[in-house]
């Protein structure tokens, strides 16, 4: 089979489309027909050897997040069948063989059937973006019914599926984008109210609307403004940061105001499990919606990895096999 394999750390050069043996499942796992494989900014920042929540050995095949047909499964496995059209999402588990590939396997308990209305590559854009929205509202926010929500970056991977749960959740919920495609694209997941976040003044609108929470991919440039029109006893959740920041900590004593970072490493097995159950619920009632931007072939993994860092995201970038 194909896939991309890493050798040494590195730049997107390090991503080598080479043939690999197809993998067997053992007692548990599902070996998975992968017809898509989505690509999240996590998968770069593995890729370079640095990244603080996991670091693989080498040689490794990266992707967490994928959608096809059960092709086998091994002893034991009575959740799935051959046949079955599934998506997986699996953060390392041992054994995983990762998801650049046109096979994958895994543990029976990352794969989740993908409702006949979606495509495999909307079944790609589900695992890690969808369960990280899952887990960032309603897992660390607590979410609320009745409470205003500020999605900050509403128009990429993980900021369509917080928009829909929010909105299925009966919260009041702002979205933003840098491009009238992605404002669209925000209110088509429900947003009632759509800023875009590089005109002027549009942080004295999110004062007067008073968000009780926020859910923030780009800490590093906009967490002291966030706790500038957080309402008092807010929370703030960190999704993403690329770099450092300097802001007054008597911010958050004046709002009484709760910080809290996420990430799905962090989880334990039945925090994940919950999510991804959460998320399939949603996926089956028409709720969740996953939106996909781009499609590159599976070979183009390096320029899949040089624009999923790129702004002005439109929903998920997701490869081809």
């Amino acid at each position: 089979m194909h896939a991309i394999r890493v050798g040494r750390f590195g730049g997107e050069e390090v991503l080598d489309y080479t043939e690999v043996p197809v993998p067997e499942p053992g007692p548990g796992q599902v070996r998975v027909r992968l017809h898509a494989a989505g690509v999240n900014p996590a998968d770069t920042y593995i890729r370079t050897g640095g990244y603080a929540f996991f670091t693989p050995a080498l040689p490794y095949t990266p992707g967490f997040d994928g959608a096809g047909v059960v092709d086998a499964v091994g002893a034991g496995v009575t959740s799935t069948a051959p046949g079955a059209r599934v998506f997986l999402s699996s953060l390392g588990t041992t054994g995983f063989s990762g998801a650049y590939a046109e096979f994958a396997v895994t543990d029976a308990a990352d794969v989740q059937p993908l409702p006949e209305t979606l495509s495999y590559p909307q079944g790609a854009a589900i695992g890690v973006p969808c369960a990280t929205a899952w887990r960032a509202l309603f897992q660390k926010a607590a979410l609320r019914a009745g409470e205003t929500v500020l999605i900050h970056g509403a128009s990429g991977g993980v900021g369509v599926p917080a928009t829909q749960l929010a909105r299925d959740a009966g919260a009041t919920v702002i979205g933003t984008a840098g491009t009238p495609e992605g404002a669209e694209l925000v209110r088509a997941a429900g947003a009632h109210h759509v800023l875009d976040h590089t005109a002027a003044g549009y942080r004295d609108e999110l004062a007067d609307l008073a968000p009780s929470v926020v859910i923030e991919m780009l800490a590093d440039v906009n967490l002291a403004d966030d706790l500038e029109f957080l309402a008092t006893h807010g929370r703030i959740v960190v999704v993403g940061s690329r770099g450092t920041l300097e802001f007054t900590p008597r911010l958050t004593m004046r709002k009484e105001a709760t910080i809290l970072g996420t990430a799905l490493w962090n989880a334990t097995p039945a925090e994940h499990a919950i999510a991804l159950a959460g998320v399939a619920a949603k996926l089956g009632n028409g709720t969740l919606r996953p939106v996909v931007g781009t499609e590159l072939p599976l070979h183009d993994a390096a320029e899949a990895h040089r624009r999923v860092l790129a702004p002005g995201a439109r929903g998920k970038l997701v490869l081809i096999a």
